[in-house]
């Protein structure tokens, strides 16, 4: 991932930044021009708040090149509470513990390290649930 694309995708990585349609009103992630839902200009900017549940997942063990370290690890559907579903691997989990259902919450962390310069890159990764809401 080049630079400038890694600054420019930050705050979508690093705090679940999308939109919310001021039409239809859906939550949009990743943040885009039009809305998915209901083809109209997309917008405004607005947090997600990184809570949902999973709503698939599956383990890989044969994994992309640069990704053997971390062999194995479980990658997920997040249904997050405002609607939208991201992909991302779950963390601070054994994958045994894993189940349709579970409450997770967004964690940015350590992806990767790419290029000759050893770029570190960091995003979201989704772990289960700390504390529960009252």
């Amino acid at each position: 991932m080049a630079i400038a694309t890694t600054w420019r995708t930050k705050r979508q990585r690093y705090s679940l930044e999308g939109e919310v349609c001021p039409t239809c009103h859906q939550a949009i992630f990743p943040p885009r021009d039009v809305c998915p839902h209901c083809s109209e200009p997309a917008g405004p900017v607005h947090t997600l708040s990184g809570r949902g549940e999973v709503y698939s997942f599956t383990t890989m063990y044969n994994v992309p090149r640069g990704f053997e370290e971390h062999r194995p690890y479980t990658v997920a559907l997040v249904k997050l509470d405002e609607g939208p579903l991201v992909t991302a691997q779950l963390t601070d989990v054994n994958e045994q513990e894993v189940q349709i259902g579970m409450r997770v919450e967004m964690v940015t962390r350590k992806l990767r390290e790419e290029g000759s310069e050893g770029q570190i890159i960091y995003g979201y990764k989704f772990r289960p649930l700390l504390q529960q809401s009252a």
